[in-house]
């Protein structure tokens, strides 16, 4: 199932899987390393899941998103 980049701002980004059950999001923090998260809801068809990890940097973080969005991608849809 595909992943939509939802939202940009100041230091957050954020895709939403097209069925609306999940979300991965890159934040900055004021230390300058950055949070990646994924986030799925208990109504998904898998269950629910939550996962953190921090990014020293912005290119690592793309890189940590992009493999929450491929491990937490469905084959629906």
């Amino acid at each position: 199932m595909p992943w939509e980049r939802t939202d940009t701002v100041d230091d957050v980004t954020e895709w939403e899987r097209t069925d609306r059950a999940a979300t991965v999001r890159i934040r900055r923090r004021p230390d300058d390393e950055f949070v990646v998260r994924v986030d799925r809801l208990e109504q998904a068809p898998e269950g629910p899941a939550y996962e953190r990890t921090t990014a020293t940097d912005r290119e690592a973080a793309e890189a940590a998103a992009a493999d929450l969005r491929e491990r937490y991608d469905t084959d629906e849809g």
